[in-house]
């Protein structure tokens, strides 16, 4: 039974050494595939598009008169829009670092399971961390518009995530 099991903990750490080295390529294409394919679902909710939460609120005050934002919702909104892009950046760079020392840990042939184990749990955390706080700042940012605003909010979303899918159509026929 011990050596089963030790057989599939070596099995997933080879995995995960193979796609820890190979890392950087795999997020990139995760990255294009959300950037095209998760936005033309239509689902703001996706965990995927929970990074593009700061771009959502940039784009309702910078279409402000469209959506029918106050000045008081605006001035409300900016704060909140420049914390967020504070908070994705010091997630994209705490991701970063975490998945540089899991890759350190794996470096070596005989490497510690415990250490890559916390490390990947690490990694874990930090996104999940993230995403509670987009979620957070999502609820915050609706308690500030109105069912009408949020109504022309998601309209323009709609709008914006299908200008993108020509485009990508166009790209695959290329």
């Amino acid at each position: 039974m011990k050596a089963k099991f030790s057989i599939s903990i070596i099995v997933a750490a080879v995995a995960l050494l193979t796609f820890s080295v190979h890392g950087p390529a795999f997020s990139q294409m995760k990255e294009m595939s959300m950037k095209g394919h998760g936005e033309g679902h239509g689902r703001m909710m996706e965990m995927g598009n929970m990074d593009k939460m700061g771009d959502m609120m940039g784009m309702c005050i910078q279409h402000a008169d469209k959506i029918g934002l106050t000045d008081d919702q605006i001035s409300k909104m900016k704060p909140m829009h420049s914390e967020m892009e504070k908070k994705q950046a010091r997630f994209k760079a705490d991701l970063k670092i975490a998945k540089i020392e899991l890759m350190d840990i794996l470096e070596v042939k005989d490497f510690d399971l415990e250490k890559a184990n916390a490390a990947v749990k690490k990694i874990s955390e930090i996104k999940t961390a993230h995403h509670l706080e987009m979620l957070s700042a999502m609820k915050d940012m609706r308690t500030i518009i109105t069912d009408e605003q949020f109504k022309k909010m998601k309209k323009m979303m709609t709008m914006k995530m299908g200008e993108k899918k020509p485009a990508k159509k166009m790209m695959k026929k290329q």
